[in-house]
């Protein structure tokens, strides 16, 4: 496993760390493919239920890392592009929840990585963008299409265009941030939440996550549909049987994803 990206267990909770500190988790064509192995390395794992991503040092990931961009052609561009677009792909189909816990800063490549997980919990001190325009470029890890969906078409229009950063406080407003913390609790009320989620019936999880995500994008009817077809699955489970027997004896329920 690469040193690039850190990958631990907190109880429950898988925690997958960028860890290019003087680089300001940067990330290079070597951090995304250690990233893509640390998920699939996750997706993998029976016990890890939920999923905590965070940067080492003063930045979550300042963005892609612009001086090996500088050197690529265009064919070597779009493969980059590529290869953002399949990291975060991977993090956000995971069955389990995904939490961004965001320090420092998040731009451009950081801020399309954080999009991909399922909520962002930010220090106060977190700032977010997505600058490419001031590099005459555009966002190429997904941003285009996550920030209109996390916050709408016209707050996307103005952080893409005009390539402006915002303090977390701003990004909580917007939508874009769930929760902002103080700096020394951020990481804890991550794990908290992620060790939350990850105590409720696995099966329910990923099946609601997967509606969700398949929803979005349907009319509403399709939607409906979707969740109706869901509900009946997940109700044939075990863990649905265990759940209600919990409830009405009072007691907790004891999930095994099956």
């Amino acid at each position: 496993m690469s040193e690039l990206v850190r990958n631990e267990r907190r109880g429950a909770v898988a925690l997958l760390t960028l860890n290019r500190p003087k680089a300001l988790n940067a990330l290079d064509r070597a951090t995304l493919e250690a990233l893509h192995e640390a998920i699939a390395e996750v997706a993998n794992d029976a016990g890890a239920r939920a999923l905590v991503l965070t940067g080492e040092g003063r930045a979550f990931a300042a963005g892609a890392d612009i001086e090996q961009m500088s050197r690529m052609s265009p064919q070597e561009a779009e493969t980059f592009s590529r290869l953002g677009h399949s990291s975060a792909a991977a993090l956000e189909s995971l069955a389990i929840p995904t939490i961004a816990a965001v320090a420092g800063f998040a731009l451009g490549g950081g801020c399309e990585l954080a999009l991909a997980c399922d909520w962002i919990y930010a220090s106060r001190k977190a700032r977010f963008g997505q600058p490419e325009v001031a590099l005459g470029l555009i966002p190429g890890f997904g941003g285009t299409s996550r920030l209109v969906r996390r916050v709408g078409i016209a707050w996307a229009k103005q952080l893409v265009l005009t390539g402006a950063n915002i303090e977390a406080e701003e990004a909580l407003r917007i939508g874009l941030v769930n929760r902002s913390f103080e700096p020394d609790e951020l990481l804890d009320k991550a794990l908290e939440a992620g060790e939350t989620a990850a105590q409720r019936g696995p099966l329910a999880v990923a099946m609601a996550k997967r509606v969700i995500e398949q929803g979005q994008d349907a009319d509403v009817r399709t939607a409906h549909v979707l969740e109706q077809n869901a509900f009946g699955l997940v109700s044939a489970s075990r863990d649905c049987r265990e759940g209600m027997e919990a409830f009405l004896q009072k007691r907790d329920p004891s999930f095994r994803g099956e």
